[in-house]
């Protein structure tokens, strides 16, 4: 288990800010007990019916942060940890998600996430002596993204506000404001002119 000494809040620090976790290290650990916490909170999430607002209040509990009363979720949703997560107002994530957010994720306002998209916050070293480490790269989604179903969403991607992910696509370098991207790996097509 975590130690007394180890805020939990260090190793996620480190890979937002793209750092390296070691393999076995304090960090490491740290990072293991918040997935366990992680996977006991979304089991909670994915079992049975539950209202919108105890889904809310599951998931902001998952997260850490206030519930701002506009944010909606289908389950079911699995994160390898939850603490890395922040999102705005009026956001909309469909059934079937799964997210890595150690490296971080930051979702904007208005943002709707289609069904069983991923979005993934690490990598590994190529050594493979080192195989075991983390290497962190943040996610940012802008305001008024849509991220179509099926979508995969790489370590270290920024998609600009107003930008649309057409479903299925491999997203693996940002993506301009109000960009259509479709895809693997996902190339721009056109704009959106609103």
């Amino acid at each position: 288990m975590l130690t007394e000494a180890m805020d939990p809040q260090v190793p996620l620090r480190i890979l937002r800010d793209g750092g390296t976790v070691v393999d076995g290290s304090e960090e490491h650990m740290a990072i293991c007990d918040l997935s366990e916490r992680a996977i006991r909170i979304t089991s909670e999430l994915n079992t049975g019916y539950k209202p919108l607002e105890e889904r809310r209040r599951l998931f902001f509990e998952l997260i850490g942060k206030e519930d701002d009363g506009t944010f909606r979720i289908f389950p079911p949703f699995t994160t390898d940890c939850g603490m890395n997560i922040t999102v705005g107002r009026n956001v909309f994530i469909n059934s079937g998600c799964r997210f890595q957010d150690q490296g971080g994720i930051a979702i904007g306002n208005d943002v709707l996430i289609g069904h069983n998209v991923i979005i993934a916050t690490l990598n590994h070293d190529m050594a493979v002596s080192r195989r075991g480490d983390l290497i962190g790269a943040p996610v940012t989604i802008g305001d008024s993204a849509w991220i179509g179903s099926g979508s995969i969403i790489l370590p270290g991607v920024t998609v600009g506000r107003g930008a649309v992910v057409g479903a299925g696509s491999v997203v693996t370098k940002d993506v301009p404001e109000r960009a259509v991207v479709v895809g693997v790996p996902a190339k721009q097509v056109r704009t959106v002119d609103e």
